[in-house]
């Protein structure tokens, strides 16, 4: 599925279904309901193709917590509703998580996540917000937004409070999103803006309309959209290009309260498997990486890591090596056996 239908059935799912939208927007709802008769059940067959159930949670959350039959974990004080997943009450000093059991290989996908802030906390005084996490350790819970610190993976956080007092260019609710490599540490104080990729403000508490935000990884390329204002429109936030993550880690979310509190309720996680067409020359590129990491990123221990020689160049490096010190020894015999000829000679 190329990049225009991933858009396209981004914003049917987000919208529930092809709600459409108010009056003033009637000809983009005219276009979406054109082609969706065009293709006939094509797209929905493609929908529900690429999504991937093992890594989605959804109504009625069957089998959530369950020690054997679930896909999903929940940590801390994290508990299952009837319409959505409460990661964390609104009272003080709580933390919760859920976590996929299931380890992702996808090369391209794109997680929606639909969610809701509310408390009785008045602007500014509230906290902390929500984490979404793809990390290769999972359950591990700790002092980011519920989760542990120098993490390997990705991180994208939905901040409402504000740490460092004195910013003013910054306006809370932020969403931003971090890399780490395992050697960098969250910035609580400054609101982890020294390792920040990119970011936004979102508005995001106590609405009455539903609020998403999608996570999309195609071709080494970050980008998170919001749809947040009850327009059933997407929203650029971030776009990181020379994104570089690794295969095989979980997905999860987490959330903390500390003296502010807020209630901070997942509805639903969608994982989509997008299928991307790559040219020879990207498919070399987007080989196989082991560390994750963002090209040209000037962060402490971010360079990109050197990747690990295949098992032929090993060998061939070996065999090589041998043949010139081989060479070596025999040359150094020959030159040898010469010196004493010709030291024989001059003494008869």
């Amino acid at each position: 599925m190329g990049t225009a239908n991933g858009r396209a059935r981004r914003v049917w799912s987000a919208v529930g279904g092809g709600k459409m939208a108010a009056a003033g927007r009637w000809r983009a709802g005219l276009a979406l309901l054109a082609v969706a008769l065009g293709l006939g059940g094509l797209r929905a067959e493609q929908t529900e193709e690429h999504l991937k159930r093992e890594h989605s949670l959804s109504k009625p959350y069957q089998g959530v917590g369950s020690a054997s039959s679930g896909l999903w974990d929940l940590l801390g004080n994290a508990m299952v509703m009837t319409q959505y997943i409460r990661l964390t009450p609104d009272v003080q000093s709580k933390q919760g998580a859920v976590w996929n059991r299931v380890p992702c290989y996808l090369r391209d996908w794109e997680m929606q996540v639909h969610f809701k802030i509310h408390g009785q906390g008045k602007k500014n005084l509230n906290g902390d917000g929500f984490a979404i996490w793809y990390t290769k350790d999972r359950m591990q819970p700790g002092p980011v937004f519920g989760s542990k610190d120098n993490f390997l993976g990705l991180g994208v956080f939905v901040d409402t409070y504000p740490n460092e007092e004195k910013q003013q260019e910054r306006v809370f609710p932020y969403i931003s999103a971090m890399v780490n490599n395992g050697s960098l540490t969250y910035d609580h104080d400054r609101d982890g803006r020294p390792t920040e990729l990119g970011g936004c403000t979102a508005m995001v508490r106590n609405l009455n309309h539903d609020t998403f935000l999608v996570i999309r990884y195609v071709k080494r390329r970050l980008t998170v959209l919001i749809d947040i204002d009850g327009k059933h429109e997407w929203r650029d936030c971030i776009d990181v290009p020379g994104v570089r993550l690794p295969r095989g880690y979980y997905f999860g979310t987490s959330s903390v309260t500390g003296d502010l509190s807020d209630n901070h309720d997942i509805i639903s996680l969608k994982l989509y498997q997008l299928t991307v067409e790559r040219t020879p020359e990207e498919e070399k590129r987007d080989r196989e990486v082991y560390l994750p990491v963002v090209d040209n990123l000037k962060l402490p221990g971010m360079e990109a890591p050197l990747e690990p020689m295949s098992g032929l160049a090993l060998f061939l490096i070996v065999f090589f090596s041998l043949v010139a010190i081989v060479f070596a020894i025999v040359i150094g015999v020959i030159v040898y056996n010469k010196w004493q000829e010709q030291s024989r000679k001059h003494f008869y």
